[in-house]
C-alpha cells in the first residue's frame, strides 16, 4: 500500500562564468562523474539527475521553477564546484517549494600538495563557495539540509539517501487523507486538534463519516470473499483457539475478515491512506476492528484509536519515510519498576502493528471490556528489539509540537499467558526516569509512532520544512 510514484532528485551544480568555457566544461564534467558515481552506489533510494550548471540567476530561477512544477522531482541537491556569487540564488530559491539538499563536498578527496596551483585554486573551491551559498539561504530561512563530507563515503551516501526519503514523505504528506469513523473518544483531551491548520501545514486532508457510511461497505461483503481471505490468515498465522470451540472461534475471525475487506474498500474509493475507529461509536458493528486494522497497518495505512486523527495522520508519514518497515502505532500503557529493569510495555486495546512483530503472530479471540460487543479477533505476537524513535504530535491550542524520544526497544523475556494483545517493550533515553519525566513535562501524549528504522534527524528534517516546533528528548 506504500506505493509510490517514480521520483528522482536534481542535481544542480553552481559555478560562475568568470572561470571559462574551459573550467565549466571541467565542472560539468565532474559533477557527472560524483552524479553518475551516487547512482552506482546502489545506496540512494531515487536516482540523481544532473541538470545544466547554475551559472546565472536566470538558469536557477528557470531550473527551480521546474522542480515545483514536475512532480516526479522530489527535491533539489546543490553543489558548490566553485564560488557562485550568493545574488544569483536569491530568486530562485525563494521560489523553490520542495526540500533542499546542500551537499558540502568537492571533487577530490585530498589536496595534492605536489601540483597544487592557482588554476585548482579556482576550479575546486569549494570550501568558499559553500561559505556563500550557506549564507544566502540561511538569509532566506530555507531550513535546508546540509549534509558535509567526501561523496564517495558510505556515510555521506547513508546521509544524503536518509534525507531523500524525508524529502520524498515531505512531497506526499500533501496527498494523506483521514477517514475518521465515528469522532474523539469523549473526555479525552490529548487527540483533539485543529484539523484546518493541520491541512495548512502539513497537507493533512482529515474527514469525518458516521459509522453507518462504514457498516453499509461491510455489509455488502460475501461470504465467498470472507472464506478467500480466511485462507489466506490459514498460510500466515498460527490459529489459537483457546478456550472456544471451533466453529465459535472460526465465526468471530471471519467477523474480521468481512471488517478487513470492507475497510479496504472504503478507504481505497475515497484514497485515504490512514484511519481512525473508536469503541464507543459501533452501531451496526458486530465487533470492534481489531484484526482488520492490524492487517491494514500492515500493508501501510496509518492509524490511530479513539478517533486520534493526528496519530493516524503522522503513522501514515513515517510508514512512507521508514518504507513500511518496523513502524507503527503505540499506545504506554503500564510500567516495569524493578530497579535495573525500568521499561514501558507498549500496546493497544488490539491494534498493534504486525511490521513490529519478532515472532509468527498468531490469532486470538478474547473478551473486550469496551465497546459492548462480540469478542473480537486480533493478532497476537512480541515486539522486536532495536534502537529507535517514538513520537508524539500534539496540539498546543496556539500551534502543533511534535515530541521526540530516542528509545531502546527490546523482546520481552517474560511469558504472558493471559495477555491477550501484543506487545511491545522499551526504556526511553536518556534512561528510563528522566526520559519519562521530560516526556511528561513536555505534554507528550499517550498515543505515539514508534519507529525502528527511522532516526531523530531523519524527523528533525522534516520537522524543519514545515516549521513545526520540536522537542527532542535524548
Amino acid at each position: 500500500m506504500i506505493v509510490i510514484d517514480k521520483k528522482e532528485f536534481w542535481f544542480v551544480v553552481g559555478s560562475q562564468h568568470l572561470y571559462g568555457e574551459a573550467a565549466l566544461a571541467q565542472v560539468k564534467k565532474d559533477a557527472q562523474v560524483i552524479a553518475d558515481g551516487l547512482n552506482d552506489s546502489g545506496r540512494l533510494p531515487y536516482p540523481v539527475v544532473l541538470k545544466e550548471l547554475a551559472v546565472s540567476s536566470d538558469v536557477i530561477t528557470h531550473l527551480m521553477k521546474e522542480v515545483n512544477y514536475q512532480d516526479e522531482v522530489a527535491g533539489v541537491i546543490t553543489w558548490m564546484h566553485t564560488f557562485s556569487p550568493a545574488k544569483m540564488w536569491i530568486q530562485g530559491t525563494k521560489l523553490l517549494q520542495k526540500p533542499l539538499l546542500h551537499l558540502a563536498t568537492q571533487f577530490n578527496e585530498t589536496i595534492p600538495w605536489e601540483t597544487i596551483d592557482m588554476d585548482f585554486m579556482n576550479l575546486n573551491q569549494s570550501a568558499h563557495g559553500d561559505r556563500e551559498y550557506g549564507f544566502i539561504n540561511a538569509r532566506l530561512n530555507k531550513h535546508n539540509k546540509v549534509v558535509v563530507g567526501y561523496w564517495q563515503h558510505e556515510a555521506i551516501q547513508q546521509q544524503i539517501a536518509d534525507w531523500m526519503d524525508i524529502a520524498v514523505a515531505f512531497n506526499e504528506s500533501l496527498t494523506i487523507k483521514v477517514a475518521r469513523f465515528g469522532d474523539n473518544m469523549r473526555q479525552v483531551a490529548v487527540t483533539e486538534g485543529d484539523k484546518v491548520e493541520a491541512q495548512i501545514q502539513f497537507g493533512w486532508t482529515v474527514d469525518y463519516f458516521g459509522i453507518g457510511d462504514l457498516v453499509q461497505e461491510i455489509d455488502a461483503v460475501t461470504d465467498d470473499e470472507v472464506d478467500t481471505l480466511f485462507k489466506t490468515y490459514e498460510s500466515l498465522y498460527d490459529f489459537d483457539f483457546g478456550t472456544y470451540e471451533a466453529a465459535t472461534w472460526t465465526a468471530h475471525v471471519k467477523v474480521q475478515a468481512k471488517q478487513e475487506i470492507g475497510l479496504r474498500r472504503f478507504l481505497e474509493k475515497g484514497q485515504y491512506t490512514a484511519f481512525t475507529t473508536n469503541f464507543e461509536d459501533l452501531y451496526g458493528m458486530a465487533q470492534l476492528p481489531g484484526l482488520a486494522v492490524q492487517r491494514l497497518m500492515a500493508e501501510g495505512y496509518g492509524f490511530a484509536g479513539e478517533g486520534d486523527w493526528k496519530t493516524a495522520a503522522i503513522d501514515r508519514l513515517m510508514k512512507i519515510m521508514a518504507r513500511n518497515q518496523n513502524t507503527g502505532f503505540m499506545e504506554d500503557y503500564t510500567y516495569e519498576l524493578a530497579e535495573g529493569q525500568e521499561a514501558i510495555l507498549q500496546s493497544h486495546m488490539m491494534e498493534v502493528d504486525p511490521s513490529l512483530a519478532s515472532n509468527k503472530p498468531k490469532i486470538v479471540v478474547s473478551p473486550l471490556s469496551m465497546g459492548n460487543r462480540q469478542d473480537p479477533a486480533r493478532l497476537v505476537f512480541d515486539g522486536k528489539s532495536g534502537q529507535g524513535v517514538v513520537v508524539s504530535m500534539i496540539d498546543f491550542g496556539t500551534h502543533y509540537k511534535l515530541l521526540i524520544n530516542e528509545v531502546t526497544a527490546f523482546e520481552p523475556t517474560e511469558p504472558a499467558p493471559h495477555l491477550p494483545v501484543a506487545r511491545v517493550m522499551w526504556t526511553p533515553k536518556p534512561n528510563f526516569h528522566d526520559g519519562i519525566k521530560q516526556w511528561i513535562e513536555a505534554g507528550g501524549g499517550h498515543h505515539t509512532v514508534v519507529s525502528l528504522n527511522l532516526t531523530c534527524d531523519q524527523l528533525e528534517t522534516w520537522a524543519k520544512l514545515v516549521n513545526l516546533e520540536t522537542i527532542v528528548i535524548k
